[in-house]
């Protein structure tokens, strides 16, 4: 067993995430379960003994770690109290510090690494943050697949069902290649309104049909296409609304980009348009590695709280809700 261990943890709406270090080893884990809802808030209480149990496949012989950080999902908005996280993985990992962010600034983090600029963290859902790390925090979007999430992976797939459903009504608009594809992920659409409708996270359920969507695009399908086309340009718009008072930087992160080749030309072009000095950077890393630096900076003392989006939890003192820049780290 070791204590000189780091661990960054990405909470996604699709799943987990973790990157630990230990002894000098670096090692990976994911699963794919939902993030536990109680009544559409993020159920804290659930979601420990799972971050715990994918913390344990990554480094099954390692029990304490000194920090921990946590990049989630509805951070600020759907998470009312982080600090509820910091007993039972404290007690659980014997950590002295944990970072309770939201995923927007660990997915900020990995992809530009502490330097200023707007990053799009698209999955399940979408939210755009530009940041200087210091005093300026632009939050776009984040608001849900109800309100908002518009071009994430809740939104494709919600656009890929309605035209499959339109196709198998026989109304206008419809596209019966994702009616196939419907019916194959879903089987009748009866048994796809009980799947949505019944769910805790329908925002997942709804992003279980993107890859479909991704599918009939490249197979030449125009509704799917265009699925896609207006996910970039939603996506780029978002972006662009977070900009004021940042330099214009933009990079991206999350799951819906591995579809780069569907997804990353409006996005950009959108952008492009809008602020014409805009610079593109590739991600550095993922909001697994994005929460493993917040770890790192936690481990040498270097960081506060600063709500709603950086939430400080430690043994050696109180939570500060700062001032304190964290851009330097």
């Amino acid at each position: 067993m070791s204590r000189l261990g780091l661990v960054g943890v990405d909470v996604g709406g699709g799943g987990i995430r973790v990157r630990a270090e230990f002894a000098g080893t670096v090692a990976h884990a994911e699963n794919s379960v939902p993030v536990p809802r109680d009544k559409g808030r993020v159920d804290l209480g659930r979601l420990a003994p799972q971050i715990a149990a994918v913390i344990d496949g990554a480094a099954p012989d390692v029990d304490r770690f000194t920090s921990m950080a946590i990049g989630i999902t509805g951070l600020p908005g759907l998470v009312i109290d982080p600090e509820t996280l910091w007993p039972p993985l404290r007690d659980r990992f014997g950590l002295d510090t944990l970072i309770v962010a939201g995923d927007a600034v660990t997915t900020h983090i990995g992809a530009l690494g502490f330097r200023q600029g707007v990053v799009v963290a698209a999955g399940t859902g979408v939210i755009t943050l530009g940041t200087d790390l210091d005093g300026i925090w632009n939050q776009s979007d984040g608001w849900g697949h109800l309100l908002g999430d518009h071009g994430s992976g809740a939104w494709i797939g919600m656009q890929g069902l309605q035209a499959a459903l339109r196709a198998h009504d026989g109304r206008i608009g419809g596209s019966p290649a994702l009616r196939e594809r419907m019916t194959a992920h879903f089987g009748h659409p009866f048994d796809l309104v009980a799947f949505v409708y019944e769910s805790e996270s329908a925002g997942h359920r709804l992003a279980s049909f993107t890859p479909s969507v991704a599918e009939a695009a490249r197979a030449g399908d125009p509704v799917a296409l265009q699925i896609w086309t207006e996910a970039g340009r939603q996506i780029g718009q978002t972006a662009v609304a977070a900009v004021s008072g940042v330099d214009p930087l933009f990079s991206w992160g999350g799951r819906l980009f591995d579809a780069a080749d569907l997804l990353m030309e409006p996005f950009q072009h959108t952008i492009q348009a809008l602020v014409p000095t805009a610079r593109f950077v590739r991600p550095l890393g993922t909001s697994a590695d994005g929460a493993f630096a917040l770890a790192q900076a936690a481990a040498n003392g270097s960081i506060r709280s600063h709500p709603p989006y950086v939430h400080v939890f430690t043994t050696h003192r109180s939570p500060v809700p700062g001032q304190d820049s964290i851009r330097q780290l």
